[in-house]
């Protein structure tokens, strides 16, 4: 046993948890969680992100004999990981490929002589023959399978290692396992469990609501510009994640930012290796930087003080909006959730099933994905119980998401839709021709556009009986016909047709109710942000930035991101109490032993400072 175990069991959890961690009690289920698997036994944990699920394998990793095992995707984030646990006095290492010989053999050699506490692998490396061996050399005390969402075939993160990790139990039979993810629906929880073989395993499920962030979907008009009036009136130097969904969106919406004077990276696969590694560290080392990125950015990262995550595109699932908002507030405080959403989007994502790979039973999942994420954006109830409901939980409005501080009105837009639904079916049955959107709305509208001319559209008995609606209003319909699966799109060029709904409407049997977005919602949703909550008297201030200026220097001259020194809210107890000796430092919560000898007087030496 290393000199941070303890002996097996609950009280052993928690002197760990208090020794090594400087925490008093653990949250919600993690000492259950803790307890069955230090005795033993399998689990599947379901815990949002910022939840502590890292906690839930890493105490009983402490306190059972030999060496957790922790199989994760997140190879350029391994280092900091591993880092943020030897500073707490945790004898951790990982294995993977941006190591040299040198060093792989001296961290196999560690595992083997039990100089370990943790071991981080990629599944990859479960692979080959001589990890395999390697293991059967040591003693492991648990295997924890971080991400485990990743094994789900047709989820938002489908790794296809990780489907060989089913047979860890068949060559270790008698080792725990531990799998974890922050993102699961009943389906995906239940593939979790039968492609890992954790059906007979314990299963927990924390709720999935996140209280602290505030989630906006907003109708996209120069969504650019929307999104710099975010950035400029509510998060004015905070760090933030903005995604894209393709490359060069990421490239020109990085650009764009720092034109107008905000710090932001790009980040994408097709990036040098070398400029992801240097912009991911960045992010997670400076303050207040924003990273613009696809979504193969920010499984894993574990800095706290993310103050907003935006979307410029419509995310493919709820699954995926809700694992990338969840980068949010994982310190708990005040955060939001934007996204831009338009007609555009939607028409984009209908070609992209469409033209998919696999079969139809594919297309049908990746479509019933859509179709949820598009119920999301188009509701007129809370967006947090949507979410929640989602998942399988139930949820009462929030009071703080855009729906709940300006409630969408719903409107009879049946007539509308009958409109629109007619001069599709003119232009295909009298003219032999289909249009995407925008030229059934200039038809609608009675607009005399070159193209309209050019077609002899001006003279359909449809043209112009649509006055009644703006053009904003017309782009609000049709994406809401497209989301109720009353039109599809057609071909490369987003043409508009039929589907068998569109006859119930066309004729009279079927009622369309469209949402109307209030004027008033985004400024509702702006003044009615909840401030963050104070801490600390005003006049701890200095003091308190004094700390910052301490841990910035410190995180400096070890090379890692400032949260793996100290949290905010550690340091913000630190200047309310203004411990006087290193024994009244050590009640503070987030500081262990290791940190307090490693960092205690630095500490007090601060606070003395004027």
């Amino acid at each position: 046993m290393s000199a941070l175990e303890t002996e097996p069991g609950v009280s052993g959890a928690l002197d760990t948890l208090h020794r090594v961690f400087g925490y008093d009690s653990f949250r919600g289920e993690q000492h259950e969680i803790v307890e069955h698997v230090i005795s033993g036994g399998d689990a599947l944990v379901l815990m949002p992100t910022g939840g502590g699920k890292s906690l839930c394998y890493q105490i009983p990793a402490l306190v059972r004999e030999g060496v957790g095992v922790v199989v994760s995707p997140l190879i350029a984030l391994m280092q900091d990981q591993v880092d943020a646990l030897r500073n707490v006095g945790v004898r951790a290492g990982f294995l993977n490929s941006t190591q040299d010989y040198a060093e792989r053999n001296q961290v196999e050699a560690d595992f083997v002589s039990g100089e370990l506490d943790l071991l981080y692998l990629a599944p990859e490396r479960l692979a080959v023959e001589s990890t395999v061996r390697l293991l059967d050399r040591g003693k492991i005390s648990l295997f924890a399978i971080d991400e485990a969402h990743c094994v789900a075939q047709w989820g938002h993160d489908f790794r296809p290692d990780y489907l060989m990790l089913s047979a860890l139990h068949e060559r270790w039979p008698d080792v725990p396992r531990i799998a974890l993810t922050a993102t699961a629906t009943k389906a995906t929880h239940a593939e979790i469990a039968s492609r890992l073989n954790l059906d007979g395993a314990r299963h927990f499920v924390a709720s999935f609501d996140r209280p602290n962030i505030q989630y906006r979907i907003v109708g996209k008009n120069e969504p650019k510009r929307q999104l710099l009036e975010l950035l400029t009136t509510e998060h004015k130097g905070d760090a933030g994640i903005i995604y894209c969904l393709s490359r060069n969106s990421v490239e020109k919406t990085a650009e764009f930012l720092v034109a107008n004077g905000i710090p932001a990276v790009p980040y994408h696969a097709g990036l040098d290796k070398n400029v992801r590694a240097r912009n991911q560290s960045r992010f997670l080392r400076e303050d207040g930087l924003i990273v613009v990125a696809t979504i193969a950015f920010g499984m894993g990262i574990d800095k706290p003080d993310v103050r907003f995550v935006a979307h410029l595109d419509l995310p493919k699932s709820v699954e995926g909006y809700y694992q990338e908002t969840g980068r949010a507030g994982r310190d708990g405080h005040p955060s939001t959730a934007w996204l831009a959403y338009g007609l555009q989007d939607v028409v984009q994502q209908r070609k992209m099933i469409d033209t998919s790979e696999g079969d139809d039973a594919h297309r049908r999942r990746l479509g019933a994905h859509l179709n949820a994420m598009l119920a999301l954006c188009e509701t007129v109830e809370c967006r947090r119980v949507q979410i929640l409901g989602y998942f399988g939980q139930q949820g009462t409005p929030c009071g703080n998401c855009d729906t709940c501080l300006a409630p969408p009105e719903k409107w009879d837009g049946t007539i509308p839709a009958q409109k629109l639904l007619s001069t599709v079916v003119r232009l295909q049955n009298e003219r032999r021709q289909k249009f995407g959107a925008g030229q059934i709305i200039d038809i609608l509208l009675g607009k005399s556009t070159p193209k309209v001319t050019q077609h002899g559209h001006e003279t359909l008995k449809v043209f112009g009986i649509g006055a009644d609606l703006r053009d904003t209003e017309w782009r609000g319909v049709v994406r809401q016909l497209l989301a109720q699966g009353l039109l599809a799109v057609e071909g490369d060029y987003g043409s508009l047709v039929l589907t068998e709904g569109s006859a119930e409407v066309l004729g009279g049997k079927r009622e369309v109710m469209l949402r109307r977005e209030p004027e008033r919602a985004a400024k509702a949703a702006r003044t009615s942000r909840r401030a963050a909550p104070v801490d600390m008297p005003a006049e701890l201030a200095p003091v308190f930035e004094r700390l910052r200026a301490w841990r910035a220097s410190a995180a400096k001259e070890q090379g890692v991101p400032a949260y793996v020194i100290f949290h905010d809210a550690t340091l913000r107890q630190i200047a309310t109490m203004r411990p006087k000796n290193l024994s009244d430092l050590g009640t503070v919560s987030g500081v262990g032993e290791n940190k307090l000898a490693k960092y205690g007087r630095d500490i007090l030496d601060t606070l003395e400072a004027e």
